[in-house]
């Protein structure tokens, strides 16, 4: 799950000696809105399509235009999670990847770190998604497998996220190996647990939307 493994090879890298109207067209025909700029090797930022129609001069070199998104980058050998932490600080849907030297590799898109994020937390196993509150000094992952597994059920993958609502809980997301969850929500609750919402998976899901869209389902965005 390392970021040099989902590099997307059909996205080019634009130069300074490229020209604004290549980058467009190239964005065009790749369906993408920003492209990465590389000059000798070192990933020098992000250019997008509302940059170049901003300055409105299509015969412009790539090196008079300033990139965005300098430190939009992660090292080879980091975690796809970081893939996504990166495109979320910078409000973008591609992260360069570059090695400890900082010599540019390439790029992951954040749709192909969603569709690896998707894999590691068994989105497409069926089964049903569980959404508890509770304070953190509260959170403890052991009690709740066993509670859990007393109802001949198992937790297939777990996410924490901070409650908006109330800077002092967490939510915690669990995805379940079942698919009724009666006897489930009722033993949690007799344990004290709040169940703030819960999820019943089709049993029918295929291709890449469905996958991503289980993924953002369970990750309550």
């Amino acid at each position: 799950m390392q970021a040099y493994e989902f590099i997307n090879n059909l996205i080019p890298p634009l130069k300074f000696t490229d020209k604004a109207k290549m980058a467009l067209s190239w964005m065009e025909e790749i369906r993408t809105n920003v492209l990465p700029v590389v000059d000798q090797g070192q990933f020098k930022g992000l250019i997008t399509d509302e940059l170049i129609y901003t300055l409105n001069n299509p015969e412009m070199g790539i090196a008079e235009i300033e990139p965005e998104g300098l430190g939009c980058f992660v090292y080879q050998d980091k975690h796809i999670y970081d893939v996504m932490r990166v495109a979320s600080e910078y409000h973008t849907n591609m992260v360069a990847v570059v090695d400890r030297e900082l010599h540019y590799l390439g790029v992951v898109t954040l749709e192909d770190a969603i569709s690896a994020f998707a894999d590691s937390l068994s989105i497409q196993s069926q089964g049903s998604v569980l959404v508890l509150s509770m304070n953190m000094t509260d959170y403890s992952m052991f009690e709740i497998s066993r509670i859990i597994e007393g109802e001949n059920a198992k937790i297939l993958s777990s996410f924490i996220s901070s409650d908006p609502l109330d800077i002092h809980k967490i939510k915690l997301t669990l995805k379940l190996d079942k698919t009724e969850l009666r006897h489930i929500k009722a033993t949690l609750e007799r344990f004290g647990y709040r169940l703030i919402d819960h999820y019943d998976e089709e049993i029918e899901t295929s291709g890449e939307q469905d996958r991503i869209g289980n993924l953002l389902r369970f990750l309550d965005i």
